[in-house]
């Protein structure tokens, strides 16, 4: 018996793609279809029903509930997505840019695609659902090309190089100083250790003591420089940052993987999922209402700058840190819960940024690594320069022309506002005096982020301060009416800062946002649709 063979994609609901593979007889017979997904197939005989759907998807027969989405971000969009794999399809999506992706923001210079907010995948291993996501998607290459943080030369403001059997004992020692500040939070005890600065530069200083007398000037800036490169992560001034929480952070192993057509990429998957039109761009927000007879015909109002009002049961919040910092207190009305304000206030919330320099023939050996600043200690000490907020300079991946500066904490916010001309020629006096090459070149184009300045974001990424601990990241993810209170909940938050943990990364938000559309499906399968108004 010939067959005739069709295949045409479909999407169950679950948002489950598959495809519908037809085995049509030529010669009569009865028609089989089978279900393919991810290489298995299940057939399905003629006239039988078959229904597939996500386990903790809502029954087709319950009312859905409006959920107002505010940012498109990975946080928001993780929601969205979720919610529409478990049936729930009546929402929208308000996003002030005009693009998607938050501060996932690839774009080309050059040869080279380079990332202007999020670049790596911190802990490219299955427990991190933005590595599956976008293994799933196809993004990443095998073998995986993993950052290794031990690369790079270091150089000294004397323009002199490091030597690498020095650089690599400093580099160690330092590893071992960081794990010690590491094991405060997970040792816990009643003893405050103070900040981060004071207790990495005492812990350097004591192991200077055990290099060769003859190498400690130079061990001295490897491990200095070391600490500005631990300021970058944390995006602020390690004065500032918690000794005792730093260990808070946890660290997925697998190493760090860059997607190589740019890390929007795993943007696309979750843009495919979702209803048509239920993004919106260019839509700032300017009030969320949630008090009770100032809602409209919802649970919850919101205004956005153009002036229209969108009423729905539901609010999914996932603005910044920076943002919640610069505007809860005329965003929201009524006011937050002061142990709301309290999280948004103590948390710390910093700044790191990028210059990108292209140049028309490269100055250096490509692949050999990044060119790591050996400040002194009493150099960092004294910040009125705003290159010392320089850590290191490294040449972007598949690229021969295009180099990458990192920049953080407030002498980022001072290069957001200075001129283009101003910046380049900054950063080409910085090269020459640590590499002692007076001819380096300009570069001939220049691109620069400024999360600072972007009144959608107003920084970068979340970290512990002196004020924070844990429980102010809790309360911060907590809803609002919370869960001790009669009333169901209004408005739900989402974003790195809410997630203990994983803050400050991209897998972290988009589990916080998986996490809030997940509390909305159980509260429909409790109240078998939306909550009484």
């Amino acid at each position: 018996m010939r067959m005739k063979l069709s295949r045409v994609k479909i999407l169950l609901q679950g948002g489950v793609r598959f495809t519908l593979k037809c085995i049509e007889p030529k010669d009569g017979g009865v028609m089989a279809l089978a279900f393919m997904h991810r290489g298995k197939s299940t057939a399905v005989s003629s006239g039988q029903e078959y229904c597939i759907m996500d386990s903790s998807s809502i029954r087709p027969n319950v009312k859905e509930p409006r959920v107002i989405i505010v940012g498109a971000g990975i946080a928001g969009l993780s929601a969205a997505h979720r919610l529409t794999q478990c049936g729930i399809r009546n929402f929208v999506v308000l996003e002030a840019k005009e693009r998607p992706g938050g501060r996932i923001h690839s774009c080309w210079l050059g040869d080279s695609v380079i990332e202007m907010g999020a670049e790596w995948i911190y802990g490219a291993c299955l427990p991190n659902s933005v590595y599956t996501l976008a293994s799933n998607d196809r993004l990443l290459q095998s073998p995986l090309p993993r950052l290794d943080p031990s690369r790079g030369l270091f150089c000294t403001s004397e323009g002199r190089a490091v030597d690498f059997p020095v650089t690599i004992t400093a580099y160690h020692t330092f590893r071992q100083i960081e794990q010690q500040a590491a094991n405060l939070f997970r040792l816990g005890g009643e003893r405050c250790h103070g900040t981060l600065l004071n207790f990495l530069g005492l812990r350097i200083q004591q192991e200077l003591h055990n290099f060769p007398e003859d190498q400690r000037y130079d061990a001295a800036r490897v491990m200095f420089g070391l600490t500005n490169l631990l300021r970058n992560r944390c995006g602020d001034d390690l004065s500032l940052v918690s000794a005792d929480q730093y260990g808070s952070y946890i660290e997925l192993p697998g190493g760090n993987v860059r997607v190589p057509l740019g890390f929007v990429g795993v943007v696309a998957p979750l843009l495919r999922g979702l209803p048509e039109n239920t993004i919106r761009y260019s839509k700032p927000v300017s009030v969320i209402r949630w008090g009770t007879g100032a809602t409209g015909p919802g649970r919850v109002m919101v205004k956005c700058c153009d002036g229209e009002e969108m009423c729905g049961d539901y609010i999914i919040i996932t603005l910044s840190l920076g943002c919640l910092k610069c505007q809860a207190d005329k965003l929201f009305s009524p006011p937050l819960p002061v142990c709301k304000l309290d999280a948004i206030c103590n948390l710390g919330y910093g700044l790191s940024d990028k210059i990108f320099l292209e140049y028309a023939e490269p100055f250096w050996v490509c692949h050999e690594g990044s060119l790591k600043l050996g400040w002194s200690a009493e150099e960092l000490a004294c910040r009125c320069d705003w290159t010392r907020g320089v850590c290191s300079i490294d040449e972007m991946p598949g690229s021969k022309h295009v180099l990458c500066a990192w920049i953080s904490g407030q002498e980022a916010a001072m290069m957001e506002s200075m001129s283009e001309s101003d910046v380049a020629e900054g950063i080409t006096q910085l090269l020459r005096r640590f590499t002692g090459n007076p001819c380096l070149p300009y570069p001939e184009m220049m691109l620069r982020s400024r999360w600072a300045s972007d009144p959608h974001f107003c920084g970068a990424y979340s970290y512990m301060s002196c004020c924070s601990t844990v429980s102010h990241q809790c309360e911060l993810g907590t809803p609002v009416p919370g869960p001790c209170d009669a009333e169901p909940p209004k408005l739900m938050f989402a974003g790195e800062a809410t997630v203990p943990g994983y803050f400050a990364t991209v897998h972290g938000a988009r589990l916080s946002g998986i996490r809030e559309a997940e509390r909305i499906v159980l509260l429909t399968k409790k109240f078998e649709g939306p909550p009484c108004t």
